[in-house]
């Protein structure tokens, strides 16, 4: 399921300029990221189920996880896309509930875990580092409260283009193509981020690749004119 790597380890330079690490210097970077285990996990190794007591929160360094809910039907539906930078379950562990979805890797990902104690510690004896978590928090919450309005009021196809564009820019990777959503990404998992069908998601990419906008394959979408489906997004907004 996942390799466990040595306690001792160097701050990866990806994550200097991330939002939680913003105005740190280096030496506290290193120890707050060697208070935690690293581990690397496996496509589609799940680090934590939705129902289980949240024990520990996750810094993702490599790769990236899809959280999941489960409806009372027992349908799957994917709420968010954790990429490179961004933690997860901190609200769940600082509060001692349960994980509020279930988390699995989309590739090969490395993660970084706290339990509580080393949480409430780093949190006390590093206080740049506990105001960079709660904007983190908050604009966590603008962007919740941004894909509501989105389900409420937009149209599908301008959902569809706005969730290309934000998967895009958490883990896009520049190609011959364009602009390749770098991880395993079904039609039906992208029906289920923006609360559609896979009829209409499957509809709608095939009328964009005649446009040449994007370019799609077998569990892969690459953006080919993004400049095209932003200005889609915005139409009548």
């Amino acid at each position: 399921m996942f390799t466990l790597m040595e306690s001792e380890n160097k701050f990866p330079d990806s994550l200097s300029e991330t939002a939680a690490f913003k105005g740190l210097g280096e030496a506290e970077r290193a120890q707050i990221y060697n208070y935690g285990e690293r581990r690397i996990h496996k496509p589609e190794a799940v680090l934590f189920r939705e129902g289980e007591p949240a024990l520990r929160l996750y810094l993702v360094v490599e790769g990236g996880l899809k959280l999941t809910k489960l409806h009372e039907e027992g349908k799957e539906t994917v709420v968010r896309y954790i990429r490179p930078g961004d933690f997860t379950a901190a609200a769940a562990v600082f509060s001692e509930k349960k994980y509020p979805a279930t988390a699995k890797a989309v590739s090969s990902t490395e993660v970084v875990s706290w339990d509580q104690p080393a949480m409430w510690r780093i949190l006390n004896d590093y206080p740049r580092f506990t105001v960079n978590l709660l904007q983190v928090a908050v604009e966590r919450l603008d962007e919740i409260q941004n894909r509501l309005l989105e389900l409420q009021v937009e149209k599908v196809e301008q959902r569809l283009a706005r969730a290309l564009l934000r998967l895009m820019e958490q883990s896009g990777k520049r190609t011959d193509e364009g602009i390749l959503i770098n991880f395993r990404l079904t039609r039906q998992e992208l029906a289920d981020y923006t609360g559609t069908t896979l009829y209409t998601v499957s509809r709608t990419l095939s009328g964009w690749e005649k446009k040449g906008w994007i370019s799609s394959g077998r569990e892969k979408i690459v953006v080919t004119d993004p400049h095209a489906l932003v200005a889609f997004s915005e139409a009548g907004s």
